[in-house]
């Protein structure tokens, strides 16, 4: 059986404290349902929290970089991908993932992830976004946004929606 692959996409170099924090939490709790966590990659950010959460709690992880090094990998990283495709490797992202969680406050990266994941017909959980950002997705979105402003919350989010699927 396959298993289930949550996509976190978040800010790299420019990501808020706070949502750092969230992510490392979001990243161990992905791990205890067993699911496994897709990411940017990077060691900056979001993408290295989750990751490290993920490890911490045993968890699978995957990381999808952009460039054509994999020293930009996280070290918490298991299997790396690395596509030399720039931002063309969103797509990858969430079209690899059944569920994309955009977590924080994400800059024009995460907003274009959270557009081709809707693009694509794949749920999306903003957790921790800003009123605004949620409007807006919401209003292009409608039923395949969800807006969660904790690690409990996005969990049982997720669950909900891989029963729906």
């Amino acid at each position: 059986m396959r298993r289930v692959v949550i996509g976190v996409m978040g800010a790299g170099d420019n990501a808020r404290p706070g949502d750092v924090a969230m992510a490392l939490e979001l990243g161990e709790a992905i791990a205890r349902e067993n699911w496994v966590l897709l990411s940017g990659g990077r060691n900056a950010g979001i993408m290295d929290a989750v990751n490290r959460g993920a490890k911490k709690s045993g968890g699978l992880t995957i990381g999808v970089v952009p460039g054509h090094d994999k020293r930009a990998l996280s070290d918490a990283v298991d299997v790396g991908i690395v596509t030399g495709m720039g931002s063309a490797r969103n797509y990858i992202n969430v079209l690899s993932s059944d569920v994309v969680v955009a977590c924080g406050q994400g800059g024009a990266g995460t907003a274009s992830e959270i557009a081709l994941a809707l693009k694509s017909s794949r749920p999306v959980i903003l957790l921790n976004d800003r009123p605004e950002s949620q409007r807006y997705f919401a209003a292009i979105g409608g039923s395949l946004v969800h807006a969660t402003d904790s690690v409990a919350a996005t969990i049982s989010t997720i669950r909900s929606l891989l029963d729906k699927s």
